[in-house]
């Protein structure tokens, strides 16, 4: 490494596998000013022009797909196959093509003997998009559809954990995209594009401490804000459950990418009188698992992806031990290479345990054993998180009566962490500002103007 590249670690090993260029803040500043002069024309093209750009995105990505996944593998963790890297690329090309056919519509407010009163929505300008590590190419596809669908052009800031699948992606894409529509930048020189005076939007994905920055970052210029931010979302498991019917969606609701996605279940409070069932039906999937190397099919689970986040989850599993909980399985960090921690289910957890108040975003789910449904929701609600929650019951009526008192953005019945392009997808509280997908998606995106025409 030197200054003008930066390393990039395979999680599986723990070693260095590739380095990737640092951009310069030359190279930013020829980037923005790129962007915004794109702007002015994509800015003007034509719905057909846009959406057939989406759907010639979507092409490529399906005709790449090998070639991506195997990067993302390799510097992200997860495994090549099952819910892993090519199912990350094949979500990408079902977002692109139904982001392409959304359309935001001009709105009549008033249409009377004295006026018309018309609402358009116009691109806001330039987006910076800054991405995670967990979900790279999705995120930044779910950042940059909806942009270039609207007229906006856009910077990618990917993780530095993960930047190189980005780099590629954006490479691909430019393909069928005009000079400046679509760019990346890597590096630390991207932490400035909150407070660029040349970018008009900030869309990011992360930690809610990061988002804060970013916020603070983006006030001195009133950007345009869409923040998606941290997770610790509870589910709550009702007597009335089939255990063995809801068990698989429990799980992957947990652990799906090794528990490392915002939306992902990351408390289960689970009525006492089913409690020991659901404990032993998790266990017996959790101990089938195969984990280790991304790169070998045979693998359903990967490492943590970094060293932090893989300390991180050691650290709140020790601290349930010592505060009493239990481990059905797991709860010892492999030895030997790369950051593998194996899957981890803590019972006998409580309020007040570390795992249970903070986001561990790792492979690792506390089990509440709770016996009142309204001292089950109280919990749930207790978190400063907002981003999902569910309620798992074979009585859906009651299960919806719950679901409307939890206190989050998006919230499931016997399932949980789904999302669809055309369902708005947000946080409360502490979990972020603004929304992604759907037509409220778009909306993000744009300025609005009202037009008062005289009769």
């Amino acid at each position: 490494m030197n200054s003008t590249t930066f390393d990039v670690i395979n999680p599986s090993t723990g070693e260095v596998f590739d380095t990737c260029p640092n951009t310069s803040q030359e190279q930013l500043e020829k980037t923005v000013l790129e962007a915004n002069e794109a702007f002015k024309l994509w800015s003007k093209t034509s719905d057909a022009v846009r959406v057939n750009a989406l759907n010639k995105m979507a092409d490529l990505l399906e005709v790449h797909t090998q070639e991506l996944a195997k990067l993302l593998t390799l510097e992200q963790g997860k495994p090549l196959k099952g819910l892993g890297s090519e199912f990350e690329i094949e979500a990408c090309v079902s977002w692109l093509r139904a982001t392409g056919g959304m359309k935001i519509e001009d709105k009549v407010l008033e249409d009377s003997d004295e006026r018309k009163a018309i609402l358009f929505r116009k691109p806001v300008g330039v987006v910076a998009s800054i991405t995670p590590w967990n979900w790279p190419l999705m995120i930044a596809i779910w950042h940059i559809a909806p942009a270039i669908r609207v007229g906006c052009t856009a910077v990618i800031k990917p993780a530095n954990l993960t930047p190189l699948s980005t780099v590629l992606m954006v490479s691909i894409l430019n393909k069928v995209l005009p000079k400046g529509v679509l760019s990346v930048i890597t590096g630390h020189v991207g932490h400035q594009l909150p407070s660029h005076p040349q970018i008009q939007k900030v869309v990011f994905t992360g930690s809610t401490p990061v988002g804060k920055l970013v916020m603070k970052n983006a006030s001195d210029s009133l950007k345009k804000l869409t923040l998606e931010l941290g997770g610790n979302d509870a589910g709550i498991v009702l007597p009335d459950v089939n255990v063995q019917a809801i068990a698989e969606g429990l799980f992957w609701g947990a652990f799906i990418n090794g528990g490392q996605t915002c939306a992902a279940l990351k408390r289960l409070y689970v009525h006492e009188d089913v409690y020991d069932e659901v404990c032993e039906a998790l266990t017996k999937i959790a101990t089938n698992m195969p984990m280790g190397d991304g790169l070998d099919e045979n693998n359903i689970f990967g490492p943590v992806q970094n060293k932090g986040q893989f300390d991180l989850v050691s650290e709140l599993v020790e601290d349930a031990k010592k505060s009493g909980a239990r481990i059905l399985c797991g709860g010892e960090a492999a030895t030997g290479n790369g950051y593998f921690y194996p899957l981890t289910l803590v019972a006998d957890a409580a309020d007040g345990m570390r795992i249970v108040d903070e986001e561990q975003f790792g492979p690792a789910l506390p089990i509440i054993k709770y016996s009142n449904v309204d001292d089950a929701i109280k919990s749930a609600n207790k978190s400063d998180f907002g981003l999902g929650g569910s309620v798992w019951s074979k009585d859906i009526d009651k299960a919806t009566e719950i679901a409307a008192q939890i206190e989050s953005g998006s919230v499931w019945i016997n399932g949980h962490g789904q999302v669809l392009p055309h369902i708005p997808f947000g946080g409360v509280k502490s979990s972020g500002i603004g929304v992604e997908f759907g037509i409220e998606g778009l909306h993000e995106y744009t300025t609005t103007q009202s037009m008062h025409i005289p009769k």
